[in-house]
C-alpha cells in the first residue's frame, strides 16, 4: 500500500478561515512528506499542493520542521480520538478492544499517507520528531492499559494498571509491526488485519494452536 497523490497542481485559493488554512497545508504536507520523506521534500511543492504562496505557508506554520511535528501531531491526536470514540464503555471488553482494533487498521488503510509521517518517516529521522512519535505511542498505550484493565475488573484477581501496561506496549508494537507487513501485502482487508491481531491477542497462541477462534458476536 503506497501513498497516492496528483501530479496537477491545486488551484490556489483566498480569504479562508485560519482553520480551514491550516488543515489544507497539513493536508498538501502530509501528501508531500509522505512521497518524498523529510529531508527531500520542499517546502516549494507543500505550498503548490496546498494552493497558496510559501510566504503564507512559512506564516501560518513556520519552517519545514516546524510543519513535520504539526503533522505528526494531527495524525497522532486523530488517530486517538477516532479510536476513543470507537471504544463505549459499556461494551463487553472483548469488544472494546475489536473495535479499537477495527477502527485503528480502517484509519490506517484511510490515512496510508498519514502513517507514513506518523510511523515511518518520524521514526526515521531522529529528534525533534522521535519524541513527538514516543508521546503518540505513549498515549496509545494509556487507551490500550484502560481497556485491559476494564477486562479484569469483575475476576477474581483484578489487574492493576501497572500489570497491564506491559501487555499494551506488546499490542501496540503488534499493530506497528502488523502495518509495516499490511504495506508489503496490501490485498488483505483492513477487518482481516484487525481479527488476526485480536485472535492472537484475545485466544492467545494456545487457543490458536489448538483451533480455536474468536470472531464478534452478531448483534
Amino acid at each position: 500500500m503506497r501513498p497516492e497523490r496528483s501530479d496537477q497542481p491545486r488551484p490556489r485559493s483566498r480569504r479562508l478561515p485560519r482553520e480551514v488554512r491550516e488543515r489544507q497545508i497539513l493536508d498538501a504536507a502530509v501528501e508531500v512528506f509522505a512521497a518524498h520523506g523529510f529531508h527531500t521534500a520542499s517546502m516549494d511543492e507543500i505550498s503548490e499542493t496546498a494552493g497558496i504562496s510559501k510566504p503564507m505557508l512559512y506564516a501560518y506554520l513556520g519552517a519545514k520542521d516546524e510543519l513535520f511535528v504539526a503533522c505528526i501531531r494531527r495524525e497522532a491526536t486523530r488517530l486517538i480520538e477516532e479510536i476513543g470514540t470507537a471504544v463505549e464503555a459499556g461494551l463487553r471488553p472483548e469488544e472494546q478492544l475489536w473495535r479499537g482494533l477495527r477502527v485503528f487498521f480502517e484509519y490506517v488503510q484511510r490515512n496510508q499517507a498519514a502513517w507514513t509521517v506518523l510511523h515511518r518517516q518520524a521514526n526515521a529521522q531522529g529528534e525533534p520528531f522521535v519524541s513527538e512519535l514516543v508521546e503518540w505511542r505513549e498515549r496509545a498505550m494509556g487507551l490500550i492499559a484502560q481497556l485491559l484493565a476494564r477486562a479484569t475488573a469483575d475476576s477474581a484477581q483484578p489487574m492493576q494498571p501497572e500489570q497491564v501496561e506491559p501487555f499494551a506496549a506488546a499490542l501496540v508494537g503488534a499493530c506497528e509491526a502488523l502495518v509495516d507487513w499490511w504495506f508489503e501485502h496490501p490485498d488483505h482487508t483492513a477487518d482481516g488485519m484487525a481479527m488476526r491481531l485480536m485472535n492472537m491477542v484475545w485466544m492467545g497462541f494456545g487457543n490458536l494452536v489448538e483451533g480455536q477462534s474468536w470472531s464478534p458476536k452478531r448483534s
